[in-house]
């Protein structure tokens, strides 16, 4: 049986997959990359958004892309050391 995913753990899959590429990535590509539902896509890219670790892209009409910010990219970064540090504390018990 699979763990549930903490908030942390969710906000960083979705900053990996708008890091990857150019022109970061659409809601569709985020939700089910990250394996997330509609409304906790909505929810989060709201926050990521509004904090400014996210950039919402017009590449066309009517799409709309999302990219990590300098700002995401150092959160992201962040979140991998601690990621680390934890698995690693995990795996010596």
């Amino acid at each position: 049986m699979q763990r549930r995913r903490s908030n942390i753990e969710i906000i960083g899959d979705m900053l990996r997959i708008g890091a990857n590429g150019t022109n970061g990535a659409g809601k569709t590509e985020i939700m089910y990359s990250a394996n997330m539902s509609y409304s906790q896509l909505q929810k989060y890219l709201s926050m990521l958004i509004s904090q400014g670790f996210v950039d919402r892209l017009e590449v066309g009409n009517p799409m709309v892309t999302y990219r990590v910010t300098e700002r995401g990219s150092t959160l992201l970064r962040s979140i991998d050391t601690i990621l680390d540090v934890l698995e690693f504390k995990n795996n010596s018990f």
